[in-house]
This record gives structure tokens, sequence and C-alpha cells, in this order.
């Protein structure tokens, strides 16, 4: 289902005339959405393409004709353009270092005035020698600004970052849990081990979530230990909409799990909750590439002492190591830093990053493509090595797609 224009972050796309406006829109989406001559004012009327850009997911673009349009047409298109501000929700000055003057300084001011967020995209960098001056003076305005060629094709996932980083709060509020997986009426069943790693009397933080998350949709659930889950599945007069288990327990709660009740993890709810899961599945499809000797990294967001076989040090590297048939070297880090040789990875494995907020998380993935590294997360690898990859998937379409149509970047 496609989301209404109502629901997507707007952003508009403003300039002059010839700036690069279109061929950086058609860059951003891989498409062919505007039209491009070195013609100045080929843009007449605002473009609007609707899509999904990763990582901010629904948005809008709006391609405008240049503000600098000249005679009767042209401030009919001019106020077509000054319009779009009603309802631009994220702004994007495209200019040149040659160029820059009172049109784009006019365009600040707009946006200040209205208080709408923007950045600065100083296109054709390929063409143009970089103006320090103007990128002191823009900083100390602390405007953010980003450097890009789409003939090049520099500085895009740059920009995407930059977008990511100014867009409202309100846009990158975490997706449902998995209340909208249930519905509103119906049940879940929750599957959670007690182990070592469990903490005494009380449950983890995802855990507690995914509860919360089911109640505010008005749904309900039922939670059990791995050994019960069949005995609970069978007092059930009406089937659960979703069985959601802790990754460990995979292979015991798929077997005891009927195959026409919906199947995920914890883990794998996270991937979508906090970050993009269709880029994380990516990510574990490509553990069919990995070598013996290739590195990988396993990364967790908080610091914690492992204890007993810990999932992220142990088990996950031995789950992996069988499935490859070879060593692999696996180093671990923790905290919010990457480490520095990132490109040196063939695959970056995440925990669920629960005590973060959404927007670290889709940064993080940006980096990861950046250096042009794999990203998955713990559920999501644990299933694909344990060959259930599919089963898990079940609940979400989109990312089943990518798994069998081996769909890439």
């Amino acid at each position: 289902m496609r989301a209404p224009k109502s629901f997507r972050l707007h952003i508009g796309i403003f300039g002059r005339r010839n700036a690069g406006k279109s061929s950086l829109l058609n860059a951003l989406t891989q498409q062919d959405v505007s039209i491009v001559s070195d013609v100045a004012g080929t843009t007449t009327d605002p473009v609007e393409k609707p899509m999904e850009l990763l990582p901010l997911g629904p948005v809008l673009f709006i391609d405008t004709a240049g503000i600098d349009d000249v005679g009767a047409l042209g401030e009919k298109r001019i106020a077509k353009t000054l319009a779009v501000f009603d309802r631009t929700d994220l702004g994007v000055i495209v200019s040149n270092f040659n160029d820059w003057g009172e049109y784009e300084e006019s365009l600040i001011g707009e946006f200040n005035e209205r208080e709408i967020p923007f950045v600065v995209v100083f296109n054709k960098c390929d063409l143009y020698e970089e103006n320090f001056e103007l990128i002191g003076a823009l900083d100390g305005k602390k405007i953010k600004l980003v450097q890009t060629s789409v003939i090049e094709k520099t500085g895009l996932l740059d920009l995407r970052q930059l977008l990511l980083n100014s867009a409202p709060a309100d846009f990158i509020n975490r997706p449902s849990i998995l209340g909208d997986l249930v519905g509103a009426g119906e049940a879940a069943v929750l599957v959670v081990p007690i182990d070592k790693e469990a903490p005494k009397g009380r449950l983890i933080l995802p855990q507690v979530q995914s509860i919360r998350d089911l109640l505010d949709n008005d749904a309900f659930c039922m939670v059990v230990k791995e050994r019960e889950l069949r005995e609970a599945l069978s007092r059930f007069n009406k089937p659960p909409k979703l069985v959601v288990t802790d990754s460990q327990a995979f292979l015991k709660v798929a077997a005891d799990t009927p195959p026409e009740i919906p199947l995920t993890s914890f883990s794998i709810l996270f991937a979508r909750h906090q970050g993009d899961l269709n880029e994380m599945v990516r990510g574990a499809m490509a553990i069919d590439e990995l070598k013996t000797g290739d590195k990988v990294l396993i990364a967790e967001a908080c610091s914690h002492h492992p204890i007993g076989e810990d999932i992220g040090t142990v088990k996950i590297p031995r789950w992996l190591t069988q499935y490859v048939g070879g060593k692999l070297q696996i180093d671990s880090t923790r905290g919010h830093d990457f480490p520095p040789n990132l490109s040196e990875y063939k695959l970056i494995i995440h925990c669920g990053a629960c005590m973060w907020n959404r927007r670290e998380m889709l940064s993080r993935i940006i980096k990861a493509k950046q250096a042009g590294v794999a990203i998955t997360n713990y559920g999501l690898t644990i299933a694909y090595s344990l060959g259930i990859f599919e089963r898990a998937l079940e609940p979400f379409p989109a990312a089943m797609d990518i798994y069998k149509n081996g769909i890439g970047n």
C-alpha cells in the first residue's frame, strides 16, 4: 500500500534555472522523474515524485521552476514555485559556487521566516572550484551544506545523510513494533526464554516495548517460555495472528509453531522499528558471499558484560562459521562509533539498537553503505544461518519480495 501524500515528508527543491535541480532529483530517485536539458527553464511547473527514499521512508519530492525566471510566463512560474513553500517540510537549495547570490540568500530568508528546515547543495562540483569563503560564511550561519556531482555520482549518499539529519523529528518516528501486524482485538504470542542472560525479575526492553505496543494498538498477548509454546497454542480457540520469539530459540519455536501461523523474532521486528528492514534483509543475503578469512564486524549499541554463551560474541560467530564452512575473522565493537577501517569488512551484524533513537540507527546504515559494506542485524543473521529466513520474513511482504527476487541495492 502506498502512503498518502499527507503521510509523506514533502521535500521542495529550489534554485536558479539550470542549477541542476532536475538532474539531482533524477539521481536521488534513480529514475528520470524530471526532464533534463541544458536549456534554462526546462522545468515549467512543479514536478511531484512520491517515492521511498531510504532511509527517510515515504517522501514527496517537489522539483520547482527556477525562481530567476523572466517575462510574463516566468512570473506565473515563480508564483507556482513560491506556493510550494506552503507545503514544504524540508527545503533543498541547489546552486553552484559561481552563481551564489541574492536569489539564494532570498531563499534562505524565506525558509528562515517560515521556520522550515533546509539544506544547501552545491551541485556540479566537478565543474566549479570550491569557494572556501562562501562555505565558511554559510558554516558561520550554521547552514548545512553538501557538495554533489551528478555526473561523477559523488556526494549523493552525503546528501541523503544530510536530509536525514535535517528532517523534522515527526518524520523520523519509529514505525509500530508489531501492533500493525496483529491488529485490534487480535492476539500475539511472545516467546521469552529465561536463561542466564535474562535480567532477574524483569524482561528485556524489546520485550516490554512489544507488550506495550500491542496494548497501544488494542491487541493482546500471551507471554510464554519456549518449552510452554506448544501447550499455549493448543489453548487458543482462534489462532493468534503472530508468534514472536527471541532469536536464540528460533529453531525450537519454528518447530512448535504451525506453518499457518506467522512467525518472526523480536530482533527482526526491531530491524523495522529502529532502522530499515529491507536494507538489512539485503545485508543478510550477503552472508552467501562470505568466504573463509573474510572480516565480519559484530556491532552493539551499548556495552554489557557477556554472560555464558553470549549471543553476539559466541553464538552468532559459531552459527555463521558453520554456515560459511570456514573460519571468519570476527571483530566486535560497542558504542556509537564504527571503527575507522570499516571498509575492510564484508558484513556488519548489528544488535537491535533498542536503546537508540531511530535516526542514529538509520545513520549507521548510511555509513555502512558509504563504506560499501553490507549491514544486517542479529535476528536476520540467525534466521539466515539456521535456514529459516523465509519463515521469519513471512509477516513482511516487501522484505520477502526482496529475498525471493534477489533484489539488490
